[in-house]
């Protein structure tokens, strides 16, 4: 990891469910930190707490106890208004099942993110067409823009959603299991597009349980048990062409 000042930084972070006998200690006391432009891989085993900690980097949830600073403002304690402010404006999702409104077309799910900010003056309709189409351009599909989800494939539904992730600028792109749901030619395009986006400077962090996947990234966060196994730095270099054809072939290892 480099000397920046981290764009993410969790301190001690803890979640705790639930009480007396069925207590559960999903996160255990986690001391991380993310800079910026990093792309970062959050792995573990079924029930290790990687969703979890996934879910309060995204504000969707609060700890029981720690820090999450973002940007440098701590965000833990934030009301539930206050955390969907930081969600709408500062914040991009990148969903496993795409999360795309049936009814919407592609440029129309782009522009959600949009329809829920509540600073300054909002941009024209014309403007906000804009934005989305841009978005949908950068993803390679504004092509299809007036398409509804169930005339895209797949990997086409997951460019959109990472349309829509980009909509706002986001500080930060969290993806939870984003290639999950593709077969192996779209997981490789939606990685190779990732990629692409990190190299362009954003800073994204994402859950999967591939191997193959995140080992594409700059580092890998093992979660085992609620704590923060094993923190591992990838190569400087990475393929040309992603290759995701051996991903069924290895099962997970704690690194």
């Amino acid at each position: 990891m480099s000397d920046q000042t981290p764009l993410i930084q969790v301190i001690g972070l803890k979640k705790i469910y639930g009480s007396g006998e069925s207590l559960v200690e999903a996160l255990a006391g986690i001391d991380l930190s993310i800079t910026e432009s990093e792309f970062v891989a959050i792995m573990g085993p079924s029930g290790s707490g990687k969703s979890t900690l996934l879910n309060l980097l995204a504000c969707l949830d609060r700890p029981s106890d720690g820090k999450y600073l973002l940007a440098g403002e701590d965000v833990s304690k934030y009301s539930r208004s206050d955390l969907a402010h930081i969600r709408s404006q500062q914040l991009g999702f990148i969903f496993q099942s795409y999360n795309l409104l049936p009814r919407l077309t592609a440029v129309e799910n782009v522009l959600m993110p949009i329809m829920y900010q509540h600073t300054g003056r909002p941009p024209s309709s014309a403007e906000q067409y804009k934005r989305a189409m841009v978005a949908l351009d950068a993803v390679g599909i504004a092509n299809r823009a007036m398409h509804l989800p169930n005339q895209l494939s797949g990997g086409q539904q997951q460019r959109v959603a990472i349309a829509r992730a980009l909509i706002n600028d986001p500080l930060v792109i969290l993806a939870d299991e984003p290639t999950g749901n593709l077969d192996t030619r779209s997981s490789e395009e939606i990685l190779s597009l990732l990629l692409d986006l990190h190299d362009r400077g954003r800073t994204l962090v994402m859950v999967t349980h591939e191997e193959e996947v995140a080992h594409h990234t700059e580092r890998i966060l093992w979660i085992r048990d609620g704590k923060l196994a094993a923190d591992h730095q990838n190569g400087e270099s990475k393929p040309m062409r992603v290759d995701l054809s051996a991903r069924n072939e290895h099962k997970e290892s704690p690194l």
